[in-house]
């Protein structure tokens, strides 16, 4: 009887789609979600705020009609939303599509989203809150570059993992730290929760010389269809952690007249060229990963097939 329980528990799988920026992460979910008749759970730590929209590449009104989707323009840029929230709403969308589908779908290029939902996260310790306090005095006050000099000289192992745009959780890197002694990075076991259901990890990649062309071309696109003017409507915001981003980050800074426009733009493409280098090597650290070109539809398809 356990053992028939166990099995039925297990009938569900979970494909993940994994890979860097701009490399057609939407396209192919949409496309196995079509065929396997399902929905899709979005793991983009910036596609969830509904007030950023051309900088966070979310899928097109066409394309969300294509396929049901969850965390587009779910949560607003002015309430917190962390990994822990992101397991605990994720999992419960889930078992929700499991009651329908025997497939779901979850698309991203966010580690630590991933990460909480197929490994659960660490119990963290507590820290100090005056460190807290005086870590965020100083990113106020003197920017993101100190905070990513400290990071790294305390736990290089974290500071490779982390997106090292994101104040927020350098700053958890280096509070949890200050407050024990001990690395972040050490916290972070190996160990898993068990899940309720089955894993398939599809990660998606090209030649570098190909991506980083896509990157370029979808920066310049961004431009041409309202970027500037998106960031402009956000400058009350601009000192929320969510708009610490690439693309936000580098116009505010043109608008701030720090910078040029074309330095802004270029500081675009190269920021986000170098998180997608970031985002290869979180991704390629998995071995449970199987690796296709964007286009090879088919033998996706057929690897899916075989392991359900």
């Amino acid at each position: 009887m356990e053992s028939e329980e166990v099995s039925e528990i297990k009938s569900k799988t979970l494909i993940v789609i994994v890979g860097p920026t701009a490399i057609g992460k939407t396209e192919l979910a949409i496309k196995l979600a079509k065929y396997f008749n399902t929905e899709i759970v979005s793991a983009d730590s910036r596609q969830f705020f509904k007030e950023m929209e051309i900088g966070t590449a979310k899928p097109s009104l066409n394309e969300l009609a294509l396929a049901k989707h969850h965390f587009i323009n779910s949560h607003s840029i002015e309430k917190l939303f962390s990994t822990g929230d992101f397991e605990v709403e994720a999992l419960k969308i889930i078992d929700h599509i499991f009651e329908t589908h025997k497939i779901a779908i979850m698309v991203g290029g966010s580690g630590l989203y991933i990460n909480a939902v197929i490994n659960g996260l660490d119990k963290l310790p507590d820290i100090d809150l005056s460190i807290r306090a005086e870590l965020n005095r100083k990113f106020e006050e003197e920017g993101i570059i100190p905070i990513q000099k400290q990071l790294k000289e305390i736990d290089p192992e974290y500071f490779e993992k982390v997106d090292q745009n994101n104040p927020q959780r350098m700053i958890r890197g280096i509070e949890v730290f200050l407050s024990t002694g001990k690395k972040l990075s050490s916290m972070l076991s190996a160990s898993k929760k068990e899940r309720s259901f089955n894993i398939i990890k599809i990660g998606l990649n090209t030649d570098r010389a190909v991506l980083y062309s896509r990157i370029n071309e979808r920066v310049d696109r961004m431009m041409e269809i309202g970027l500037l003017d998106e960031v402009k409507s956000l400058s009350n915001f601009k000192h929320l952690n969510a708009l610490n981003t690439v693309g936000y980050s580098e116009l505010f800074d043109y608008l701030a007249d720090k910078i040029t426009l074309p330095e802004a733009v270029n500081s675009i493409k190269q920021n986000t060229r170098r998180f997608a280098k970031r985002q290869l090597t979180w991704f390629r650290r998995d071995e449970e990963t199987t690796w296709f070109e964007p286009e090879e539809l088919t033998e996706i398809v057929t690897l899916i097939e075989r392991k359900i």
